[in-house]
């Protein structure tokens, strides 16, 4: 009783104030048996081998590749993130919307992934512009860093189709 001589109420009940996370993916290593999990290992995979194509390039573009290594490695910790937070079952105990988030998320990363394969390409493009270095005019690109960004270019785009295809697959478990 309060000093007015009023009951003081309960605390609420948290249980009751927050509704529950509301997620449609299997939590756990289940993540891995269904196509949205797939895909995740894939973009990680592919994007990681976009990241060392890139590095091991030499970065002759550094404003071009520069965004496409930010891009790369960004969403390589970030989906690793993601598929380790469904791994480790923490979807169940954050309360959100992991069907927006999923969505969200993907949507972000596919548009910025389309971007830096747009540069990627057009950074492999220009390996026969002639530029002056040092007085000799040589190509931009060796043969070697050209082979090498075509299959970073390649590899860029096989992510952004994974991205692509991940975000349709969210966007079919965000619609009700």
């Amino acid at each position: 009783m309060s000093a007015g001589g009023a009951p003081v109420p309960p605390p609420p009940n948290p249980a009751v104030s927050f509704p529950a996370p509301r997620v449609t993916l299997p939590v756990g290593p289940d993540i891995l048996r269904t196509y949205s999990g797939a895909f995740v290992c894939l973009e990680i995979v592919f994007g990681g081998l976009v990241w060392i194509l890139v590095a091991s390039s030499n970065v002759p573009l550094p404003l071009l590749q520069g965004w496409v290594m930010f891009v790369s490695v960004t969403a390589f910790i970030c989906s690793l993130l993601f598929l380790g937070v469904f791994l480790s079952g923490v979807v169940t105990q954050i309360n959100a919307n992991w069907n927006f988030l999923d969505l969200a998320y993907h949507f972000t990363v596919f548009v910025f992934y389309f971007g830096a394969f747009l540069l990627e390409a057009a950074a492999t493009s220009l390996h026969d512009l002639h530029c002056n270095r040092t007085m000799a005019v040589q190509p931009l690109l060796n043969e070697n860093q050209y082979n090498i960004n075509v299959a970073a270019t390649i590899f860029a785009f096989v992510t952004t189709a994974c991205y692509g295809c991940s975000l349709g697959l969210a966007l079919r478990r965000w619609r009700p």
